[in-house]
């Protein structure tokens, strides 16, 4: 029987090999054999031998550093390539799929999809105007967390090119030979680069690390994804997918989100709008060059003769236009990024509208299929005129961000200025009438000596206003307001910008985050859809911004998905109730406690109704390498994003019924509840997790340019969700993804209500999803690793709350298996079962070095070889655990 993981093990062993063998040659026996004791005892301690788990600790303890930090570094790379192999094989696997003879599809692909959705009685007709009618955008976002360095990303991905090389069946025995040197070269290239950073982490580095997606992945795979989508398309309803279709586009917050970010400057912002716009001028100019070159045919129409007469080649004498003017934009966004930035030379003009690239490439076109060209046509031309459709000149328009506080501070100060009225102390009623009777009257924008007058806070909210007025509006996207909660907080925005002098003002986003705030979301909805101006100025759509982190920092996860849930089914009625179009903005992180998981599960688990085509959906950090950064992987991610969002338009789960609302009520209110009881109200918990966990560490060590807290002091409140999460996931006990459920199900139990809990589970996407999601992260943690974080960290008194605490992980994964009626954890995910076990006798050595570690820096926290030392194993952790933050 043939086995799909074959490959994947062979793969690991090899690159487990060779790595033995650098250690070998790099190090010396003596360590390599020592590596490889610290190995076999983990591996033997996971498969439960009595004794193990403390003879491991006492080895590693017993170390001298020198020696302990390199065995920690050993695993953390054994982790690092053993994901990399995982990534080569989803590619591998993939196209397994689509070349087996009498293949069934690859699940949740468009080949699969399409007809499913047919067979269920959707009109090929309604297929394609679903398709026609999507707009799903991924935000890209700087992690606060993410770990790799962008020269170990690099190194990466010639390792995964190089396994590539090896699947081939025609390799010679040289070449063969020739990738396995390859592999041993890359391997010990990494060894002996250092993975930690020696600098603060800026702004603009995250700007142009983001950028790197696109161009090694991204600028590949969205051509190639749509060709995917049209065969599909075209094999099920006949209909062809139309040139300037953008069903998926980019946006970005790298260098706009300013929200407890002093170091994202106005100019920042500036320069993040200035280093898209030179990426995209070079990654179009080599796709035109090229073209140009291909195109050397001397027939055209009339209408392209027409714009180059008595050219003998008239493609290529149109498309030299197009050259140069790329050219001039790519040095001109060179020159905005110069202090001060230089003016426009003589020359051709750079373009400035992404119109102004699209029109000499249409008429192309239209002459190519005209003169009967059409198998020309649809090469390389059609695929940049996809990428300008999706990408713009920009690649990805650019978010500002920032606190609803920051707003209402810079609005009081100017009221106060214009005689506007009193407005920090006033009703919600009459911050409104205050707003709208500026924005209705017309107010006069603010002068140089108005903003230079400003209190330094208020004059950066009105720098950043005034910087979205110099900037193109097609380097924009949408205003996010962090902690919206009242209609005044988004004219407040609309306000700064009228004052700011914004000519095109861009559209203003509420980001709903803290439980009560989701609660109240459609009543502000609702607020604001009363007001004439407001409808006017949205034009017949609204967006719409729910964020996982902070929801599920304040209630625990299992609440904040309902909270969620519940918010969107709110926001989605006001807006039916004024006859306005929503597309609701899913702040998803990376890690299920900050609302990450599986996308096509995510979106199928949404409320009936509330996926109407459009989307907007973040994704962070360390994701977006998993996601994007290999082209086939990246070609996948596109299409599930696009097949989940035609099942949940065209196919949506029905509306739940009664008693399951009354029951997940309950589950709500009893889930937060013991959830905030230790958080938020145990007096002994915020002392716990700073010795617990390596939270006050993490701020130490170079990983992000974002402060791990919005302001100082203001215990876990004040923390940011992402760092929250960071910390448990590095002592394995991933309390902040679980907490609460334990109570909840228990409670259920209790009532009597198991088998309406099994109902609930075997017929309602979104309970299920949601507990998918629990499994999985209860999988991963460890209580025993947890345990030892506690034994050599945490003062005496304080841990018998650890000791509760790792008590409820046991109680919520029994109550969670009595639920899905699982005999262990993800047993319906066998892959992932076997990757958990696999991967956690590598991780416990390294979570051992770190809290020695710890213990050592927290006597010595300005010692910069502890720092490093435990940089390295942070990295491993969040290697071994998949995910950080």
């Amino acid at each position: 029987m043939h086995d799909p993981h074959a490959a994947l093990r062979d793969d690991v062993r090899l690159l487990g090999g060779l790595l033995g063998d650098t250690l070998r040659a790099r190090e010396g026996d003596a360590f390599f054999e020592r590596v490889e004791e610290v190995r076999a005892i983990a591996k033997r301690a996971h498969e439960g031998e009595r004794g193990q788990f403390d003879r491991l600790a006492d080895l590693l303890r017993g170390l001298p550093l020198a020696s302990a930090v390199p065995v920690a570094r050993a695993f953390a790379h054994f982790l690092t390539l053993a994901n990399i192999a995982e990534q080569h094989h989803r590619v591998r696997r993939r196209r397994e799929y689509a070349r087996a003879p009498e293949r069934q599809p690859q699940p949740g692909s468009c080949e699969e999809t399409f007809p499913r959705l047919l067979a269920s009685g959707v009109e090929p007709s309604a297929l394609a105007a679903a398709v026609a009618a999507l707009r799903i955008e991924l935000v890209l976002t700087a992690h606060p967390t993410e770990i790799a360095r962008r020269t170990s990303m690099q190194a990466q991905r010639r390792i995964a090119d190089t396994l590539a090389v090896r699947d081939r069946t025609d390799l010679t025995t040289a070449e063969r030979d020739g990738a396995i040197e390859t592999l041993r070269r890359e391997i010990a290239i990494v060894w002996q680069t250092d993975e930690g950073r020696n600098r603060p982490v800026t702004p603009l580095d995250e700007v142009r690390a983001g950028l790197v997606v696109f161009e090694q992945s991204l600028w590949d795979a969205l051509p190639q994804y749509l060709r995917m989508l049209d065969r599909a398309l075209g094999a099920s309803t006949g209909e062809a997918l139309a040139l300037d279709a953008a069903p998926m586009t980019f946006g970005s917050w790298i260098g706009g989100d300013r929200d407890g970010n002093p170091t994202v400057t106005p100019e920042v912002t500036r320069q993040a709008t200035w280093l898209a716009r030179w990426m995209a001028a070079h990654l179009y100019l080599g796709e035109v060059i090229a073209l140009r070159r291909e195109l050397s045919l001397a027939s055209a129409s009339e209408e392209l003769r027409a714009r180059v007469p008595d050219a003998p080649e008239p493609y290529r004498a149109l498309l030299r236009g197009v050259v140069a003017r790329l050219e001039a934009t790519r040095e001109h966004a060179r020159a905005q990024l110069e202090a001060p930035p230089a003016p426009i030379g003589d020359g051709p003009a750079p373009l400035v509208a992404v119109s102004e690239l699209a029109a000499p490439l249409r008429l192309c076109h239209r002459s190519l299929v005209e003169t009967h060209n059409e198998v020309i046509a649809a090469g390389r031309l059609t695929d940049i005129l996809r990428r300008v459709a999706a990408f713009g000149l920009t690649l990805a328009r650019l978010d500002i961000r920032q606190e609803s506080s920051r707003h209402a501070e810079a609005v009081s100060w100017i009221a106060r200025q214009r005689g506007l009225g009193p407005y920090a102390d006033a009703a919600e009623e009459q911050r409104v009438a205050i707003a709208l009777r500026a924005l209705e009257d017309g107010i006069a924008p603010l002068t140089d000596r108005e903003i230079e007058a400003a209190p330094d806070a208020v004059r950066d909210v009105l720098e950043t206003c005034r910087t979205i007025a110099a900037l193109d509006a097609e380097s924009l996207g949408a205003y996010v307001i962090t902690m919206a909660r009242r209609a005044s907080d988004v004219l407040a925005v609309e306000l700064l910008q009228r004052l700011a002098g914004v000519q095109r003002p861009i559209r203003v986003v509420p980001l709903f985050e803290t439980a009560d705030d989701l609660q109240a979301a459609g009543d502000v909805l609702d607020a604001l859809l009363n007001l004439p101006w407001y409808r006017d100025r949205i034009g017949g759509r609204v967006e719409v911004m729910v964020g996982y982190s902070d929801s599920a920092k304040d209630a625990g996860r299992f609440a904040a998905a309902w909270a969620l849930y519940g918010a969107q089914e709110q926001i989605v009625a006001a807006c039916r109730r004024r006859g306005v179009a929503v597309t609701l903005f899913h702040g998803r992180g990376g890690s299920i406690g900050r609302g990450g998981g599986p996308t096509y599960l995510a979106i199928q688990s949404q409320p009936p109704g509330s996926v109407d085509g459009t989307l907007r959906v973040t994704e962070q950090g360390e994701m977006i390498q998993a996601k994007f950064g290999l082209i086939d992987i990246a070609t996948r991610t596109l299409e599930v994003y696009t097949t989940a969002t035609l099942d949940a338009v065209l196919m949506p789960a029905a509306d739940p019924d009664r008693a399951w609302r009354e029951t997940m009520d309950r589950l709500f209110e009893e889930s937060r509840r013991a959830y905030r009881a230790v958080v938020h109200e145990d007096p002994r918990f915020l002392e716990y997790f700073r010795t617990a966990t390596p939270e006050p560490e993490l701020r130490a060590i170079n990983i992000g340019s974002r402060p791990a807290r919005r302001s100082a002091g203001g215990g876990v409140a004040a923390l940011r969700a992402i760092p929250w999460q960071f910390a448990w996931t590095q002592t394995r006990l991933l309390l902040a993804s679980w907490l609460g459920i334990e109570t909840a199900l228990e409670c259920a139990h209790a009532r009597g209500e198991t088998a309406q809990l099994h109902e609930m589970y075997a017929r309602w996407p979104f309970f299920r999803s949601t507990l998918d999601l629990m499994e999985m992260v209860l999988a991963k943690a460890d209580a025993r690793i947890a345990a030892e974080y506690d034994r050599r960290l945490t003062p005496p008194d304080l841990q018998p709350l650890g000791e509760d605490l790792r008590s409820r992980l046991a109680r919520a994964a029994a109550a969670v298996l009595e639920v899905t009626g699982h005999r262990e954890l993800v047993e319906s995910n066998r892959v992932l079962r076997r990757s958990i076990d696999t991967r956690n006798p590598y991780v416990d050595p390294i979570n051992l070095v770190q809290i020695e570690l710890l213990n050592r820096l927290r006597q010595a926290p300005d010692s910069p070889e502890l720092r490093r030392a435990f940089a390295i194993t942070v990295n491993g952790i969040a290697a071994g655990m998949r995910n950080t933050g």
